[in-house]
């Protein structure tokens, strides 16, 4: 009998077969490359995300693997909800908080840039309770992102919140770099970024560059 767990596990050990990591197989797929994120397969409400069939049929023939064999590597559950590896508990009224600076180190973030691993201070959340798993605190640290934002002051960022054109989003790049900005156009291969601060130049990067884009919903002043 098909479950949550074993698709997913499927999937994960497709990619493993194929030396790829879960975003990896859903680049070569010609999928987003979140799509098949841990952190994506469990909503904010709890309830189970599951794979569509034409997802799956994408990654078998990027890998040139058959139904059978992808039927071979799930794996019997006990039909729990799978659990994200890493993923900060959630504390009422509190979230995960970390400097810019450290942000752009590894083991801070999974593959979707949600807060993972260790290190992280915990800060009081001062909006709504009801705010969707993941949300999290940077501070700034410096003055990159003045006039807009000052040393010490604390962006909440969301990051499974759809992103537009004129958001203020954190952005983090494949080679560890960190920064706030507002977000000027977006396509499938490509980003541009405008700056806060007028001394610093905008930037644009392509896609496959862009480790992960989180908009900002909220900042003290």
């Amino acid at each position: 009998m098909l479950s949550h767990d074993s698709i997913w596990s499927a999937i994960d050990k497709l990619a493993e077969r194929n030396q790829l990591t879960p975003s990896g197989l859903a680049r070569r797929a010609g999928l987003d490359p979140t799509s098949f994120n841990k952190s994506k397969r469990v909503a904010a409400d709890g309830r189970m995300r599951w794979p569509s069939t034409e997802s799956i049929a994408k990654v078998l023939e990027a890998t040139g693997a058959s139904i059978d064999q992808f039927m071979s590597y799930m794996q019997p559950n006990d039909g729990r909800v799978s659990v994200v590896q890493g993923a900060l508990p959630a504390t009422p009224g509190a979230i995960p908080l970390i400097g810019f600076a450290q942000a752009g180190a590894g083991g801070f973030f999974d593959d979707g840039g949600f807060p993972a691993g260790q290190g992280w201070d915990l800060v009081e959340f001062p909006a709504s309770p009801d705010r969707k798993a993941g949300v999290y605190a940077l501070e700034i640290q410096g003055d990159s992102m003045l006039p807009l934002y000052r040393d010490g002051d604390v962006l909440i960022v969301e990051p499974d919140a759809q992103v537009r054109r004129g958001d203020r989003v954190v952005v983090k790049t494949r080679e560890g770099e960190v920064m706030a900005k507002v977000l000027a156009r977006q396509t499938a291969k490509s980003i541009e970024l405008l700056s806060l601060n007028p001394e610093h130049p905008n930037r644009s990067f392509d896609m496959a560059d862009v480790e992960w884009i989180a908009r900002i919903i909220w900042a003290s002043q």
